[in-house]
């Protein structure tokens, strides 16, 4: 049973960082997600506990879909990010899952 369970377990990979997300009255659950990207409000981004460059965003979707590529992306950004850095965070997440699998983190 625990073989069963290492082989068919799906893990996140967490951001590392709190954010201030906004709210959304269309929010809903998304299910088989493997890669959380955060946003904070200095604009600083986080992967997999650690901040990394914007220009190193891709690379580190790539790696970490890789593990699950059946999985999506989500991306938490804080409600005083600017925009041009979620756009570029959101462009590199497109090119490496496609549009049908990322998503924006809000609260309910």
């Amino acid at each position: 049973m625990l073989i069963f369970f290492i082989v068919t377990a799906t893990f996140i990979k967490e951001s590392g960082v709190e954010v201030n997300r906004p709210e959304a009255s269309t929010a809903n659950k998304k299910d088989n997600t493997t890669v959380l990207v955060a946003i904070n409000a200095d604009n600083s981004i986080w992967m997999d506990k650690r901040r990394i460059d914007v220009r190193s965003v891709k690379a580190n979707i790539q790696r970490l879909h890789a593990e699950n590529p059946e999985g999506g992306v989500v991306i938490q950004g804080d409600k005083n990010a600017t925009i041009d850095t979620f756009t570029k965070v959101l462009d590199a997440a497109r090119e490496v899952v496609g549009n049908e699998k990322v998503s924006l983190s809000t609260a309910q």
